[in-house]
């Protein structure tokens, strides 16, 4: 069934791949619209049209958008998540034109998107609510902090996805971190405006799908548990929630469709609940909006929420609650981003080499092989999903699957994410919002171990010595051609990170001595010997490496793990070294704040420059005591990755 001819989305990535995908199978053609940065990216050329933003435009020029949607005669416009999603003046702006908007009566986004104005909504309606306090001009931050206590939350009153949002544990911290929540609500909804309110320790969080008619019938698809976060974001998300008792479950579900009720709900959204250990919970936040978790409630249900969300925007009735669908088994999602969780989760941009992910598991994505990451946008680059009869079974199908996936060129957290899907906690259901945070260390150590990193780096030698036979000017057919005869030992110099690994190997009649740094390994027979794939037989167990060259990176997978080396260069390379005192840039970005003048003191520790890249902001510290010396960007200025940012002179520097 049609229910409109033509769609706009207006939105990017794998969200706009879902959306088209729904559309396409109800028979709606599509209209993409892209920045400067999206020109190649997928999305765009599965749509049936796009249509370019304007240089410097983004997708929160709502105009821009519209105008695209009429003169490509689109009925409707869907805008996903994040973005103009929750922005009410877009959903008004698109009803005036004449298009359907497909999401929520403007009215209720409004209402709903401030946090403040919706915790008043949900109190009349009888949800339960945490205690605030607002911040209005002439309010004595400090006094009304001290009437909710520490620890507290700073917390943006708009959007979500965790930006805008600090935790404060001391009232000294109370001013910075208002500051800084309100500078990333700004940039991130437009809107500044932040509260407090109380924090409670050691909560979950527990989110519950509904549906609304917008004539008042709201019914829930159940809950989903999203407890486990990382600077308040969402990490790992999965239905049914573990270890809720009955009541409790039906409580939620119940507070969750009377929030909807109240405000005359119409199309998909989530009420978001803390519940704290106690099994007291309290209202967060309704996400006025498709989610990005509703893959799991679409495994369990069968109910596709984007069909859904069309065809209440066209007017087809809603189903009554008892026709909802039981779920069936278990389904848990991963949000792969482009980040390294060891380095504070630092964002990581570049192109993208391979990307790969085995069968098995759905993968909502927006990038393939020569897709380019970069700072502009947020640092998810897939959602990986697992269905299964447990929830243990599906753990297992989803760490498989992440184990297996080919990722080359951007670091991620497909590693930490294998961590959490194995580990005893998680899988006895013991998750709450402080998870990572207690486990931090533990999933920070190398997940492979120094035997399995030795046979990698072996593998990655014994490819670029294939390789290089294969590019040999002379004796070209003869095939690699050392598996017979006995040949000298060579040496690679590889790095780990910063870690020179050296790799000496000879080759022998039917297979290869190695040693790596100074340990013999114990090959058995070398079964393949070929640039892409090495196969070894070590300690009478045999493997397949596969081997992956991006320029002088070389990328190894196997059954024990995924690693990358560095070949490194056979001479130094002389140039300018980096100042002792100075700060460079981790990542490209936005200078959003800067905290600190030259000859100013600092001590080691002391935030003296903010960067913004994919719309989570990044404080550069001081890594020595001193006076500034130099300070070579200002707010608004972009940076590129490794340029000097400020520098620190030592106090004995100066006598």
């Amino acid at each position: 069934m049609a229910v409109f001819s033509k769609i706009l989305i207006a939105n990017r990535s794998e969200i706009a791949r879902r959306i088209i995908r729904t559309c396409s199978e109800m028979g709606i053609a599509t209209v993409a619209v892209f920045s400067e940065y999206d020109t190649d990216a997928l999305f765009v050329h599965d749509a049936d049209e796009a249509v370019a933003l304007l240089p410097g435009s983004s997708y929160l020029d709502g105009s821009s958008i519209i105008e695209a949607a009429l003169r490509t005669g689109a009925a409707a416009i869907h805008p996903g998540y994040g973005f103009l999603s929750e922005n009410a003046e877009f959903a008004s702006a698109v009803e005036a034109a004449g298009l359907t908007f497909i999401g929520p009566a403007p009215e209720t986004i409004g209402a709903m998107g401030s946090k403040l104005e919706s915790r008043e909504l949900m109190q009349t309606a009888g949800v339960p609510v945490l205690a605030v306090a607002e911040l209005p001009d002439g309010l004595d931050a400090v006094e009304a902090a001290a009437v909710l206590g520490y620890p507290l939350l700073v917390k943006a009153s708009r959007g979500g996805g965790g930006k805008g949002m600090r935790i404060v544990a001391e009232p000294d911290d109370l001013a910075g971190a208002i500051e800084s929540a309100a500078r990333e609500a700004e940039s991130a909804f437009g809107d500044g405006t932040v509260y407090l309110e109380r924090f409670v320790s050691n909560p979950r969080h527990i989110e519950v799908q509904i549906v609304g008619d917008g004539e008042g019938h709201v019914v829930h698809l159940y809950e989903r548990e999203c407890s486990i976060q990382r600077r308040f974001q969402k990490v790992i998300e999965e239905t049914p929630s573990p270890d809720l008792d009955t009541e409790l479950r039906r409580r939620l579900w119940d507070a969750a469709v009377k929030a909807g009720e109240a405000v005359s709900y119409r199309g998909a959204g989530t009420v978001e609940f803390i519940v704290d250990p106690s099994g007291d919970f309290a209202f967060l936040e309704m996400n006025t909006r498709i989610q990005v978790e509703h893959p799991v409630t679409e495994m369990t249900t069968g109910i596709d929420l984007v069909r859904m969300q069309i065809e209440i925007a066209a007017g087809v009735p809603l189903m009554a609650q008892a026709d909802v669908p039981a779920r069936v088994g278990h389904a848990i999602e991963a949000r792969l981003n482009a980040e390294s969780p060891a380095d504070g989760y630092l964002p990581s941009t570049g192109v993208v080499h391979r990307f790969t992910v085995p069968d098995g598991v759905r993968v909502d994505t927006g990038i393939a092989d020569g897709s380019v990451v970069t700072h502009h946008y947020d640092a998810m680059i897939a959602k990986i999903i697992s269905h299964a009869p447990s929830r243990e079974e599906a753990a297992a199908v989803l760490a498989r699957a992440l184990r297996g996936s080919r990722i080359h060129g951007v670091d991620t957290n497909r590693d930490l994410l294998v961590a959490i899907l194995s580990d005893d906690e998680f899988l006895a259901g013991a998750v709450d919002t402080h998870f990572l945070e207690r486990k931090g260390e533990e999933f920070a150590a190398s997940p492979m171990s120094e035997a399995a990193l030795r046979s990698s780096a072996a593998a990655a030698a014994l490819g670029i010595q294939a390789e290089n036979r294969r590019k040999a000017d002379v004796l070209a057919s003869i095939p690699s051609g050392w598996r017979n005869l006995a040949s000298q030992h060579q040496t690679t110099t590889l790095l780990h990170g910063i870690d020179p690994i050296t790799v000496s190997y000879r080759l022998v009649r039917g297979s290869v001595e190695v040693d790596v740094d100074g340990v013999s390994l114990p090959i058995d027979i070398a079964y393949l010997i070929e640039p892409e794939v090495i196969e070894l037989g070590i300690d009478g167990v045999r493997r397949t490496f596969e081997v992956n060259f991006v320029g002088d990176g070389v990328y190894v997978d196997s059954p024990l793990g995924s690693t990358h080396f560095t070949v490194a260069p056979r001479f130094a390379v002389s140039g300018l070294a980096t100042q002792e005192g100075s700060m460079t840039a981790k990542t490209p970005g936005v200078v959003v704040a800067v905290s600190t003048q030259l000859g100013d003191a600092v001590e080691p520790g002391d935030t003296v420059m903010v960067i913004e890249a994919m719309k989570m902001e990044q404080a550069i510290v001081s890594v020595t005591g001193g006076r500034v010396s130099a300070v070579h960007f200002a707010v608004g200025d972009q940076v590129a990755q490794g340029e000097i940012l400020v520098e620190i002179e030592s106090e004995e520097d100066d006598g």
